[in-house]
């Protein structure tokens, strides 16, 4: 059997306890992410014996994302902006990163997948490495170019890594994030991204791989695009998306809503929408209603003693808009919240909205429960056929 490099190996085992602490919170002293993943129950928890890296059931269950591109190209920042609340600022502060990294996002039962965070300099088609053993088990690899540099380098890295990824797993979605370009003109954006994309599909359709599809995303941690970037890119590794999303049509259609998006609350990411199209700015309100929400109960939801839970089920806002609109938010699961757009004279029945958000919130719970079921029969299934595993000396392992 191929092997991963002994080297990240040991990485893994050596950061096993840290990964147990680095898990998202969010909130301070607020769940952690095994809690979160097991909805609760603790026994199902990120328990890594379950799900390792050579286990295809891990994959399914928790779909790995992995970030690539040349050294500075801002991919750590991506990742410390989004999943750990670090100010865009503080990033110029980051430390090129020397070794690969992996963190477990575990906020919910659906914003649920690993990040393996590979260094710019380290060649992983080296044969030290088993490069197909990481694209094997991988939901979505994310190339970050960094669009005020000369990317001509990065594109012909990118070309080799999609070619032999897709060569090892053509299921794998491919998304290209055009970065930094908070510093470039509406009109050099524009032209920078019809550049890259044109070289980048030229330079598949003349290895003959048209049949590949590249997505490109315009994206910079000073503004929210890389949160809406990157709600795509999970959404793809969603199973449950179609019916979320049905489930939100029924939603609005029945309670005159403009618009809705089902939030992670500490990451900013939309695992959900209806189908009416997506606004940038609409995008931009929902992140700061939910922003204020969470900052206004950290400081007055506690209680004297500092406990409690700032964000529970009782959590909800309204918020009105000089426009004649109303910003309504109101808690889904604990990880959770449902973001609306509405107009004043739609508002005026808030009975009816009411009423039918909490069928909404029953019918995402009953979608919850299934997963968890899927989850745990993949966990015990995995166990199963680890215990059936023999031993480094040959003997059978002893069933637990």
């Amino acid at each position: 059997m191929s092997q991963v490099p002994r080297k990240m190996q040991e990485e893994e085992e050596g950061d096993e306890e840290e990964e147990e602490e680095e898990e998202i919170v969010g909130l301070a002293g607020y769940g952690d992410g095994a809690e979160s993943f097991s909805d609760g129950d603790a026994e199902s928890g990120g328990d890594e014996t379950f799900l390792d890296f050579n286990d295809p059931f891990s994959t399914e269950v928790k779909p790995r994302i992995l970030l690539m591109g040349l050294r500075r190209s801002g991919k750590s920042s991506i990742q410390k902006v989004v999943f750990h609340k670090m100010s865009p600022n503080e990033t110029l502060f980051l430390e090129s990163t020397n070794k690969i990294c992996r963190e477990d996002v575990s906020n919910s039962s659906f914003v649920n997948f690993q990040i393996w965070d590979f260094p710019g300099q380290i060649d992983f088609f080296d044969p030290t490495f088993d490069y197909e053993m990481i694209f094997r088990g991988t939901g979505a690899l994310i190339f970050v170019i960094d669009s005020q540099d000369d990317y001509m380098e990065a594109l012909a890295r990118l070309h080799l890594t999609v070619t032999r990824a897709y060569k090892v797993n053509p299921d794998i979605n491919f998304e290209i994030f055009i970065h930094k370009v908070d510093g470039l003109s509406d009109d050099h954006k524009i032209e920078t991204q019809r550049d890259i994309h044109q070289r980048a599909n030229d330079d598949l359709a003349d290895a003959g791989l048209e049949k590949i599809h590249l997505s490109f995303y315009l994206t910079s941690i000073y503004d929210h695009s890389i949160f809406e970037a990157f709600s795509k890119v999970v959404q793809k590794l969603i199973p449950q998306l179609p019916t979320l999303e049905n489930l939100l049509n029924i939603f609005i259609s029945n309670s005159g809503i403009e618009k809705a998006f089902l939030f992670d609350v500490v990451s900013k990411i939309y695992i959900a929408t209806d189908s009416t199209p997506v606004d940038m700015q609409t995008y931009e309100l929902c992140c700061d209603m939910i922003d204020v929400v969470i900052d206004i109960s950290c400081i007055y939801g506690l209680k004297d003693d500092g406990t409690g839970t700032p964000y529970d089920k009782e959590s909800m806002a309204i918020i009105k808009l000089n426009n004649t609109t109303v910003l309504y938010l109101k808690e889904v699961t604990k990880f959770l919240a449902l973001v609306c757009f509405v107009r004043e004279e739609s508002f005026e029945r808030k009975g009816l909205i009411d009423y039918n958000f909490h069928c909404f919130r029953k019918a995402i719970q009953e979608v919850f429960e299934v997963r968890m079921k899927v989850v745990r029969s993949r966990k015990h299934q995995s166990h199963v056929r680890k215990n059936k595993r023999p031993t480094p000396n040959g003997t059978p392992r002893m069933p637990l």
